[in-house]
């Protein structure tokens, strides 16, 4: 009686194992062994909302509303299971492809893993650090644009600061497109991980949809205790190890030795190091970072190609953004000293990256550079943009899109670049007296976002800088701004007149009736997209004009017009045959 009572003890030790510690699974099998009553480890799954949404990169919604922001992806669902467009839902600022096919987007870089598709993402924190067992996202219209889910270990609601941040990937796939736009909850196989977490992070790409995702609210089950798989560690690939030692790589660039008998005997790379250089670095052009970085650690020869400053002319850090810290741009530093475009965007946050490390790297490596890719990067300070405005005298593009934590003063330095032809501060706190300082001495300025910028305070102002000082703008995004009138409109596009972009969506102040979209129509020919969204006053006429007056215009945005008649869109497939 005894042992079939001990080995029923037994087989309930090894099924509730997998939900405690292994010692606590020990402790309760010595009980057991030793005749005394098992207190058994019992892991009760914990199901919680997002308590707070922490950063994010854009969003459709207003910075003064909660409207279509991310912020309503905290808390429990406003919507869900219902199917539709829903001012309640998050919505991100994008979708489709051409979005990255206008002339105000900047090329692609080099070297961008295949399997980095990531275009915006959110962080949202939770109440209870626990391990996950799954992750449900109620998505309310056009599914399928989230590509990665991933879970930190650093407890933001703690008080004590974090020491090692820590990434991992919950789970990962490419973007897709569904059937049907309707609600579905999307609850994905996750991986284990060996730490509790109250912070998720979700990328999402857009491009194949026909229309705005919409996210109501995000679910995190989980226990407190670490399931047993999750003791065993995978091994990860850090993007710190790129160590510019070469002290024990082997020197294989003979190809050849003599033997005993006299014959010459096949060594190490064989032919390899007889290709010309230049073709060894066209192959080698091809690898991704990591790749190049661990290549060079193979041998001298191939030490030497791998770092020759020419493989870094273009240096994307972005899909590297969970890894990289003060001492992978240290590593990186003397590779870069031709380094002419650089994306750090995502990078820094949570003290991976510092102010400190990111102006060493600058001031090593920025006099040849032409663009610079900073978005959502919150490491940045007014000693940041500073270091660049003295740094950088050939830069020609800045994104600083959603750096929402830098003062309004530091923007005060952009000014002093004047060469560029760039620029985006969509979400940013710039102020009226940065941006006209900005305008009055970058006059060469092709393509500038001032999305979502709350802080200006009269855009009609700086509509009238932009038409004396910008003649030649080619785009720009002026997506919700409060403040601009008719008078402003009419003086930017008399003055702007090569204006082949224009996002005038969400501008509340611009009225139909003043004539202001029909004086658009006839000054701007060149236009190719043009933005009226939720502006419920345009009318027919205005729709009229800009078929007779811009035959290129191939994106149009009127969505919240009032009235849409057939007359509308016989004009456009008859006069606009680009759009």
């Amino acid at each position: 009686m005894l042992t079939l009572l001990s080995m029923f003890y037994y087989i309930c030790l090894r099924r509730r194992s997998r939900s405690g510690t292994r010692g606590e699974a020990l402790t309760s099998r010595r009980a057991v062994e030793s005749g005394q009553r098992a207190v058994l480890p019992v892991s009760v799954e914990v199901e919680q909302y997002a308590k707070e949404v922490l950063d994010f990169s854009s969003h459709y919604g207003s910075e003064n509303s909660m409207s279509y922001t991310m912020w309503n992806l905290a808390g429990v669902p406003n919507v869900y299971p219902s199917s539709g467009d829903f001012t309640q839902a998050a919505v991100f600022r994008a979708y489709g492809k051409w979005w990255e096919q206008c002339a105000s987007a900047p090329p692609p870089f080099r070297r961008t893993p295949k399997d980095f598709h990531s275009q915006d993402y959110i962080e949202l924190g939770f109440e209870e650090p626990v391990y996950p067992t799954a992750v449900e996202v109620l998505e309310t219209y056009y599914p399928g644009a989230i590509v990665q889910i991933l879970a930190c270990s650093h407890n933001h609601f703690s008080q004590n600061p974090p020491t090692d941040v820590r990434w991992e990937v919950l789970w990962s796939g490419e973007p897709t497109k569904m059937l049907t736009p309707q609600a579905r909850q999307f609850s994905p196989s996750i991986k284990l991980i060996s730490f509790p977490t109250n912070l998720l992070r979700l990328e999402v790409n857009s491009s194949l949809l026909d229309y705005y995702t919409e996210l109501d609210a995000v679910i995190l089950h989980g226990v407190k205790h670490r399931p047993l798989p999750a003791l065993y560690k995978l091994h990860v690939i850090d993007i710190n190890d790129v160590s510019d030692g070469e002290e024990e790589l082997p020197d294989v660039g003979g190809g050849f030795r003599q033997g005993g008998d006299g014959k010459n005997q096949r060594t190490g790379n064989g032919y390899f190091d007889k290709l010309p250089y230049e073709l060894i670095q066209l192959i080698l052009s091809h690898l991704t970072l990591p790749d190049l970085c661990r290549l060079a650690q193979s041998c001298k020869l191939l030490h030497q190609h791998c770092c020759d400053p020419l493989q870094y002319t273009q240096l994307s850090l972005q899909p590297y953004w969970a890894r990289l810290s003060d001492a992978s741009l240290g590593h990186l530093q003397s590779r870069c000293t031709l380094l002419q475009r650089l994306n750090l965007s995502w990078t820094g946050n949570r003290g991976a990256l510092t102010s400190t490390g990111f102006s060493s790297f600058i001031k090593a490596c920025g006099h040849n550079l032409m663009c610079l890719e900073l978005s959502c990067c919150h490491f940045l300070n007014e000693a940041c943009l500073e270091v660049i405005s003295q740094t950088c005298p050939e830069l020609q593009e800045l994104n600083l899109s959603s750096c929402d934590r830098l003062h309004s003063q530091a923007f005060t330095h952009i000014s002093k670049i004047t060469r560029l032809r760039r620029l985006v501060l969509y979400r940013t706190k710039i102020e009226q007296t940065a941006i006209l300082s900005i305008l009055t001495f970058c006059i060469e300025l092709r393509h500038l976002n001032l999305g979502s910028c709350v802080m200006i305070e009269d855009y009609d102002v700086v509509a009238s800088m932009l038409a004396a000082r910008c003649r030649s703008l080619c785009s720009l995004d002026l997506w919700r701004c409060r403040n601009l009138t008719d008078r402003g409109l009419a003086e930017l596009v008399t003055g702007c007149r090569m204006l082949e972009e224009l996002d005038l969506g969400w501008c509340p102040t611009l009225q139909s009736n003043t004539g202001c979209f029909q004086h658009l129509a006839r000054s701007l020919p060149y236009l190719r997209k043009l933005f009226l969204t939720a502006n419920r006053t345009v009318c027919d006429s205005d729709i009229d004009e800009l078929a007779a007056n811009c035959p290129s215009l191939q994106h149009l945005d009127i969505l919240g017009k009032h009235s849409s008649t057939s007359h509308d869109v016989f004009t456009y497939l008859v006069e606009c045959k680009k759009i």
